[in-house]
C-alpha cells in the first residue's frame, strides 16, 4: 500500500530496495568536487560540513563557493572562528544575506568551544542544541560528518523524491511524507553518501526545469517520468507576500568619508553597517521618511536622488528614496554614528541593500 498521496509508477522494473544502491554507483561516478566536501574514502571534516550547510541554507553552492573559501582561509577550524570578533565575521560574511547565520555562526563556534571542548557532537539530539542548527542542518551534518543514518532533506531532495513518487500533496504540508520516502533511499553503506548522491541528482540532473531523465539512475522507477509531468512537481502552495514598505536612506559626505551606524545586534540585519535611515513602513510618505533624516549641522537642504533603490527580503519587498548631502570637513558625526573613508567600504559589513543605496547616493 503506498503513502496517501503518492503515485505508483505503473511501468516500473526497478524493485524498491534497489534504488539505494543505484543512487550510490551513481554518485561514485558522477560526484560534484566542492570545497567542503572530502574526497572518496577520506573522512569528512565536521567544522567544514557545519559551515558549508549554515552558509548552503537558501543560497545556492555557486554564490556560497568563493565565501566558504574566505572563511577557511582565514578562520581553518572552530577554535579560531570562536575567537573572531562578531564584527569581522559579519564583515567577511557582507553579501551573502540572511545575517543572523553568520551572528549564530560565530554563536555556534564559541558554544562548541565552551560546552564540548572544541568537538561538534555527534548526534541530531546534540547539534540540534547549538544555536543557529536546525532539524534539517543537524541532520545533514550527522549524515555528512558522522554517518549517522538519517536522511537530509533540502530542496534538492524535495524535488527528487516528490517526481519520484509522484507526491499530490503541496509543500509544505508534504515535507513530513517526503521525509518518510526519502529515507528510503539510504544506501547500506554511508547515510552521508546516501545524502549527498541525492542532493547532486537535484542539482546536476533532476532540475527544476527540463530535467535530463535520460541520465538518471532511477529513471525507470520514477512516477513523474512515467506520467510526463516531471517539472509540476514539487507541488507548492501559493506564497503569501508581504506588504511593500516604504523609507529613506541618507547618504552623507564629508569630503572622501561617508557616514553610517552599526543596526541594533538583534532583528533584522543585525549587527550590519547602514547609512543612516528612516523606518520601514507601508504607506510612509516621503516628507515623513525625510523628518527621521540624521541631525547635522551643515546641511542647508537634502537632495533627493532621482528613482528608487528596491530590495526583496524574506518576508517583505522595500522600496528607498535615497536623499543626499555634503557637509564640512570637521562636521562631527551624530551620535551612535561614525565617518568611514569611501575608499574602504568594501571593509565595512555592508549588506546588499546598503550597498545598493551607497551606489545610487555616490552615483558608483
Amino acid at each position: 500500500m503506498s503513502p496517501a498521496g503518492v503515485v505508483k509508477a505503473k511501468s516500473s522494473t526497478v524493485a524498491a530496495t534497489d534504488r539505494p544502491s543505484l543512487l550510490l554507483e551513481w554518485y561514485d561516478r558522477h560526484r560534484r568536487r566542492l570545497p567542503w566536501r572530502a574526497p572518496p574514502g577520506a573522512p569528512s571534516d565536521p567544522y567544514r560540513v557545519w559551515l558549508s550547510e549554515i552558509m548552503l541554507q537558501q543560497t545556492t553552492v555557486k554564490a556560497v563557493g568563493p565565501y566558504f573559501e574566505k572563511f577557511t582561509a582565514r578562520w581553518p577550524d572552530v577554535a579560531s572562528l570562536a575567537r573572531a570578533s562578531l564584527d569581522d565575521v559579519l564583515r567577511l560574511w557582507a553579501g551573502l544575506g540572511y545575517y543572523s547565520r553568520a551572528r549564530n555562526l560565530h554563536a555556534c563556534a564559541a558554544a562548541v568551544m565552551r560546552e564540548h571542548g572544541g568537538v561538534f557532537p555527534d548526534t541530531e539530539e546534540g547539534l540540534r542544541s547549538l544555536p543557529g542548527i536546525g532539524p534539517y542542518t543537524a541532520a545533514a551534518i550527522a549524515a555528512i560528518a558522522f554517518d549517522r543514518r538519517t536522511m537530509p532533506v533540502d530542496g534538492n531532495i524535495e524535488r527528487v523524491v516528490s517526481r519520484l513518487f509522484a507526491v499530490e500533496e503541496a509543500l509544505p504540508q508534504a515535507k513530513p511524507l517526503i521525509q518518510q520516502l526519502a529515507t528510503t533511499l539510504l544506501g547500506d553503506g554511508s547515510a552521508g553518501d546516501s545524502a549527498q548522491a541525492l542532493m547532486d541528482l537535484g542539482a546536476s540532473i533532476c532540475t527544476p526545469k527540463k530535467p535530463a531523465c535520460a541520465l538518471c539512475p532511477l529513471m525507470e522507477d520514477c512516477a513523474a517520468r512515467v506520467q510526463g509531468t516531471q517539472e509540476t512537481f514539487p507541488r507548492k502552495a501559493a506564497k503569501k507576500t508581504g506588504a511593500l514598505r516604504l523609507g529613506a536612506a541618507f547618504v552623507v559626505r564629508r569630503g572622501e568619508e561617508l557616514l553610517v551606524r552599526t543596526r541594533p545586534a538583534k532583528g533584522l540585519l543585525g549587527g550590519m553597517t547602514e547609512v543612516p535611515g528612516s523606518d520601514w513602513v507601508a504607506e510612509q510618505t516621503e516628507r515623513a521618511a525625510l523628518e527621521q533624516a540624521p541631525a547635522l549641522t551643515g546641511v542647508a537642504r537634502w537632495h533627493r536622488k532621482a528613482g528608487v533603490v528596491t530590495h526583496v527580503f524574506t518576508h517583505f519587498p522595500l522600496e528607498l528614496v535615497v536623499f543626499t548631502a555634503e557637509v564640512p570637513s570637521r562636521t562631527r558625526a551624530p551620535d551612535g554614528m561614525r565617518w568611514v573613508p569611501i575608499a574602504t567600504l568594501a571593509e565595512e559589513a555592508l549588506p546588499n541593500v546598503m550597498r545598493k543605496v551607497i551606489a545610487h547616493g555616490l552615483d558608483l
